[in-house]
């Protein structure tokens, strides 16, 4: 299976970057693991509604850039299907057996995602009501999907 994870923005936090390199050497036993950073959209704090569409829009454009026609793609929102751990294993285990062998997981920036990134999404994912920076997504989803990989084998993981 071929996973990545594109994301907005770059990642600056060492601590963020190491755990991160952890979970990606961990995944390497069971998936081919890409991380793909596009650059954020440049904006000020203030913004109108019509701008921060604009910002969404030209952040999406570059995601849009990095799908191939044939990933399936899993776009990370607030309002986005809540799972357990369990649950996205069976997500992933299905998806791999239906043939799904390149999956992409999406984070957007600061703003969220465009409109034209979560009509791509073949579905979407929330981790929580709450909202968390994209830099620690990139963390807590590859800990999630290694959970997942653990779950699928059968292999011991920490509950």
């Amino acid at each position: 299976m071929n996973i990545s994870v594109i994301s907005v923005g770059k990642l600056k936090e060492k601590y963020l970057t190491l755990g991160i390199n952890e979970y990606k050497k961990r995944l390497g036993a069971y998936a081919k693991i890409e991380i793909i950073e596009v650059s954020d959209e440049k904006a000020p704090e203030q913004l109108s509604e019509l701008e921060m569409e604009q910002v969404k829009a030209k952040e999406g454009e570059r995601i849009l850039a990095k799908l191939s026609p044939d990933t399936y793609v899993i776009a990370l929102a607030i309002e986005g299907k809540m799972m357990t751990s369990e649950q996205l294993a069976q997500e992933l285990d299905s998806l791999a057996t239906y043939g799904k062998s390149k999956i992409a997981f999406i984070i957007g920036g600061s703003l969220g995602l465009s409109k034209n990134v979560m009509e791509r999404a073949n579905s979407s994912l929330s981790f929580s009501k709450m909202t968390f920076p994209h830099q620690v997504m990139r963390l807590l989803l590859l800990e999630q999907v290694y959970r997942a990989f653990r779950i699928n084998r059968g292999e011991p993981y920490h509950k």
